[in-house]
C-alpha cells in the first residue's frame, strides 16, 4: 500500500465539489476521482445539505491528492492560494492556461495568474521563468521581470529574448 500523503489541500466550494473535480481531472494527465461521500440525515441541523448530495470529493491530479468539499456559500476561494503548474514549454503553457481560464475571471489573469470557472487560483509557470529570475546577472533577471510584468499568458519566447536582450 502506497503511504497515505502527509498534507492534502482541501477547496471550499458552495455546491461545485464534484463538477470541479471532473474539470480538474479532465484538465491533468494522470488524474482521477477517488471517492465521493455523501451528507446523511446526520448533522442537518448545521450542514442544511439535502440527504444524498455530494459532501466531499477526493481526487488526485497527476499524483497529488486534493479533497473539494460542498461547504456552503460562507467561504469563497481568493488568490491568497493558488496552485502553480511548472510548464516545460510553450505549448503546456498554452495547454492549460486555454483549459484552466476557459469561463474563469479574465480580470484576474497577468503575469501568469488566472482564476478559473470555480474561482480557484493558478499559476501556470515555464520551469525557465525561475532559471532567468535567479540569473547571476541582475540586469538579467530584471529585464526578465519587466518583461513578464506585460504578460497576462506568459510567452516562453519573449521571456527568452528579454534575457538575451534581443
Amino acid at each position: 500500500m502506497p503511504p497515505i500523503q502527509k498534507i492534502t489541500p482541501c477547496l471550499w466550494f458552495d455546491d461545485q465539489a464534484e463538477q470541479a473535480a471532473k474539470f480538474y481531472t479532465e484538465v491533468f494527465k494522470n488524474s482521477r476521482i477517488k471517492k465521493i461521500s455523501r451528507y446523511g440525515k446526520e448533522g442537518y441541523e448545521i450542514h442544511h445539505r439535502p440527504e444524498g448530495s455530494v459532501m466531499t470529493v477526493e481526487f488526485e491530479l497527476d499524483g497529488q491528492t486534493f479533497t473539494a468539499l460542498n461547504g456552503g456559500p460562507i467561504f469563497k476561494l481568493n488568490e491568497a492560494i493558488s496552485f502553480q503548474v511548472d510548464c516545460a514549454t510553450q505549448e503546456e503553457v498554452d495547454y492549460y492556461w486555454e483549459k484552466l481560464s476557459e469561463g474563469g475571471d479574465e480580470n484576474a489573469q497577468q503575469c501568469g495568474w488566472l482564476k478559473d470557472r470555480y474561482g480557484l487560483s493558478w499559476q501556470i509557470v515555464p520551469t525557465i521563468l525561475l532559471e532567468y529570475l535567479h540569473d547571476k546577472d541582475p540586469a538579467k533577471a530584471k529585464r526578465v521581470m519587466h518583461a513578464m510584468l506585460q504578460m497576462s499568458k506568459l510567452d516562453i519566447a519573449k521571456l527568452k529574448q528579454a534575457y538575451e536582450q534581443r
